[in-house]
């Protein structure tokens, strides 16, 4: 496989299409549900029913400098295709967060779903932890791995493979599409894994647990289940949170490349409009351009520290991973805000300081996003994944490399059908929190508008100068534990959110001017 499709498919992987990761690396663990050490060596603790359902104790795994977090662990046997039964099962791997101990539980649990496609919803929950204090003090959380991801079946291609050297323009891209679609096919019915599947489970683990009804919480893709499940099992949903929501009228086509554009207009104009950063940088975007379009032309080698081993290292810096890297930095405002810095160096041809980072990006989310699943998601439900539909994207920070790719693997990846009404407009009484960030580069807040206009019991919240995934901005975690209580979104006082702004540009390695 050449260097430029790895990339290109690490970037994808790493940004996802419609999630949000975070970069920051999580410890380590042989699997996020692994009993702690002590737990070895004590007495078996007794199972924790939940309905139907026998739970064990387990450790989800923390992020780095957090210890782990308590948990019950269990799995649910589901039919992979509920047309046949008695064919193959998928495992669906489920933790419980209980009630805190001071706090009593509702017989209305929260379920949280994961972006991506792709993410593990087991394995997101730790860096989201904080947000749910509030939430623990009155309900129990359930974290579901949709199939495909985490613990139920992960899809993962390897696209490790350096025996190819070929262009990401010749059949490499069918070679290593059915290369994956071989491997993944010897475990796993492709068609079997869309977002129609994953709601028939989350209600299967519902009514598995003994819940009436649930409240959902979901990020970015995970916003497209919540709302899938709320259309079809109305009467079991108490409410729904959809954090950087993908509002179920859009056909996936090709949309990130003019999302990143826009969101980066309005960040980078945080710089512009100071008269010292402006002074000092000039104008961003456009020292990006041309520093993009100097590594498509000749890529250098470059010397630099590795942050996370400190070893020097030699390595070519290409267009394509500064594209992945701007883009994975822009859901993220506070940490964008080092961009004209960089990139001003690198403009300089002091490039050691991007290549650090692009080296510890792909390195932290390498195995984090399961391919596969995003592939069986993406070509049976976005109409718009056609090859040659990512022509308008040419002159953006992306490209279209990421369209095309997409575009061609869907070509042959393995469909399933998807309900006449999946694109239908989300209208429902059910009470419903819609968050956006004012900057946030792949779900706009026009993309909250459109779903808040149809839900006559929600309310959309903008959150000033904030990227993808927001639930923790400010005192957002306090507003979404006071909606849990209350399922009542319009009578939330929200004027605390009006203390966010946007962070100003680093003006040295110093931070910014104060």
């Amino acid at each position: 496989m050449s260097r430029k499709i790895r990339v290109i498919l690490a970037v994808l992987a790493a940004c996802a299409l419609f999630g949000y990761q975070s970069w920051r690396k999580q410890q380590t663990s042989t699997q996020a549900t692994t009993p702690s050490s002590k737990a070895l060596h004590a007495e078996p603790a007794p199972l924790r029913k939940l309905g139907q359902l026998a739970f064990k104790p387990c450790t989800l795994a923390g992020t780095a400098g957090r210890e782990g977090i308590p948990a019950q662990c269990a799995t649910l046997a589901v039919p992979e295709n509920r047309s046949a039964p008695n064919g193959r099962k998928i495992d669906l791997r489920i933790a419980w967060v209980p009630v805190s101990e001071d706090g009593e539980a509702h017989d209305d649990p929260l379920f949280l779903i994961a972006g991506g496609p792709g993410q593990s919803a087991v394995d997101t929950y730790a860096s989201l932890a904080p947000v749910f204090a509030g939430v623990l003090n009155q309900r129990d959380v359930i974290l579901v791995d949709q199939r495909g991801t985490g613990g139920s079946n992960k899809l993962a291609c390897d696209i490790d493979d350096d025996k190819q050297a070929v262009s990401p323009d010749d059949a490499s891209i069918a070679r290593i599409t059915q290369a994956c679609i071989d491997a993944l096919s010897k475990h796993a019915d492709l068609r079997q894994y869309g977002t129609t599947e994953a709601v028939g489970d989350l209600d299967a683990v519902r009514a598995a647990i003994g819940a009436k009804q649930i409240n959902l919480y979901g990020v970015s893709y995970g916003t497209r289940v919540a709302q899938q499940y709320a259309m079809r099992h109305p009467q079991q949903t108490r409410t729904i949170v959809l954090d950087s929501v993908v509002p179920n009228t859009l056909h996936l086509s090709n949309i990130w490349a003019r999302n990143l554009d826009d969101a980066l207009a309005l960040q980078f104009a945080v710089c512009t409009k100071d008269a010292q950063c402006k002074a000092k940088f000039g104008d961003p975007r456009g020292e990006l351009d041309a520093l993009l379009t100097t590594l498509r032309k000749a890529p250098p080698q470059v010397a630099y520290r590795d942050p996370l081993t400190g070893e020097q290292k030699t390595a070519a810096l290409t267009a394509d991973e500064v594209a992945g890297l701007v883009r994975m930095f822009a859901y993220m405002p506070a940490i964008a805000s080092i961009l004209p810095l960089q990139i001003h160096e690198a403009a300089q041809g002091r490039y050691a300081g991007l290549k650090a980072l692009t080296s510890m990006l792909r390195t932290q989310m390498k195995d984090q996003m399961a391919t596969g699943m995003q592939l069986s998601v993406v070509c049976a439900e976005d109409a718009g994944m056609k090859a040659g539909a990512a022509q308008d994207d040419r002159g953006t920070v992306l490209g279209d490399s990421i369209g095309h790719l997409m575009a061609q693997a869907c070509t042959q990846w393995p469909k399933s059908s998807v309900p006449a009404d999946f694109h239908n407009a989300l209208t429902t009484p059910v009470p419903a929190l819609v968050l956006e960030g004012q900057f946030d580069p792949v779900t706009p807040p026009r993309y909250g508008e459109e779903v808040a206009k149809s839900l006559p019991n929600g309310r959309l919240l903008v959150l000033n100068g904030q990227g993808h995934n927001v639930i923790a901005a400010g005192c957002m975690p306090r507003l979404f534990a006071k909606f849990l209580e209350t399922a009542d979104a319009k009578s939330l006082d929200a004027k605390c959110l009006d203390a966010l702004s946007p962070t100003p540009s680093f003006i040295d390695y110093n931070g910014w001017t104060p």
